[in-house]
This record gives structure tokens, sequence and C-alpha cells, in this order.
């Protein structure tokens, strides 16, 4: 463990220059489907952006965008079709409460994971960055999709539970306890907040 670093014991301990947040899909469109919950899980982002900010670890947004008319969208990707369906995504921002800084990137990505065409993976080799604190709407969409691909490329991962969501709780709570489990330490924001420290 480095100088200064404390976790609980059961929470390998990060390394703030190499270690980076991604924030991902806290954008308004995404946020205005879901107004029952979007506070809190604002709140619990910002929290974890400003602890994240004051330890030394980069934050990264990521925003789902296309271009007017979806011609990013393949007539094969189911999942694209639904978006395109429902005609969003194509003009609105990241959630103005989490206070992005001019120097933390904005990644723009066309599909479910925040990797896929976007060269975030080379951004962050490029900075050393090899630890990776997740949160993202929804869980079975682009939280998925990036820990899967961040696992395969052998970042240690780590997921803030109360920091995501998705409108299946079900499926949202079982992802957290396996797929997750399995790929990633998975934190509370309690937890998340004490790793900053």
């Amino acid at each position: 463990m480095e100088t200064g670093q404390r976790s609980s014991p059961h929470i390998p301990a990060i390394a703030p220059a190499r270690t980076a947040l991604i924030v991902m899909h806290y954008q308004t469109d995404i946020l205005g489907l879901f107004p029952s919950v979007a506070p809190a899980l604002i709140a619990n982002t910002r929290e974890l952006c400003d602890a994240a900010r004051a330890s030394g670890v980069g934050v990264y947004f990521a925003n789902l965008r296309f271009s007017p008319g979806y011609p990013e969208v393949s007539p094969s990707n189911k999942n694209g079709q639904g978006i395109k369906r429902l005609g969003l995504f194509t003009d609105d921002g990241i959630a103005p409460e989490l206070g992005q800084r001019d120097d933390e990137p904005l990644v723009i990505a066309h599909r479910a994971s925040v990797f896929f065409g976007t060269g975030l993976a080379e951004r962050l080799a490029a900075r050393g960055v090899d630890s990776l604190i997740m949160v993202g709407i929804a869980s079975t969409g682009v939280v998925l999709s990036s820990v899967a691909y961040a696992s395969d490329a052998d970042f240690r991962l780590y997921t803030v539970k109360d920091c995501c969501y998705d409108p299946d709780q079900v499926v949202h709570d079982h992802l957290f306890s396996t797929a997750f489990d399995s790929r990633t330490t998975v934190l509370s924001l309690a937890d998340a907040l004490v790793l900053l420290a």
C-alpha cells in the first residue's frame, strides 16, 4: 500500500495516479428517463467525483451520442434499433450537477461499451492507468458491457453499486452479486469514499 492510502482490509488500495473514475451515461436524456431515482444517483455520484478529484484520481465521463438520423446505428444491431426508436442521445450533455471540470474528458460512444471504438483504452494506457472505478446507468447495458471489456483488458476494477442503476432491480442486484463480483471489487459509496480518502 502506498504511503497515505488507506482502505478497509478487504478492499485493495489504489494508487491515485494510476486510477481513473469512469462515469458512464450520466447524461441528461438518460437521467430524464428515471426521474424518481435521478436526484439520489446524481448526489451519490457527485460525492464520488469530488472525492476522486480531491485524491488525485482522474475523472472521465462517457456519453452515448449519435448524429441526427442515427447513421452510426446498424440495422442489424437490435439494441441500436431500440435506441433509435427513443429518438434521444443526439444533443444532450453530462448532468451539470456533476461539475465536470475543463480537464475531465468526455468520451463519446456509439455502442453499449464505452471502450468500443472510442480510444478510451489507449487514452488510459497513455496515462499509465491500470485501475478503474466504474459507475453508470444502466447496469445491464453500459456497466455490464464496459466491465466485461475492462476485465478482459486486465484493468483492476472497482464498481460502486450506489452510483449504478438499472430499472430492473432484481437483475441489477444479481449482476452485482455475480458477474460484477467475479470481475470487480464491489463497493458501496461509503466504501469508495474510504478508498479515496
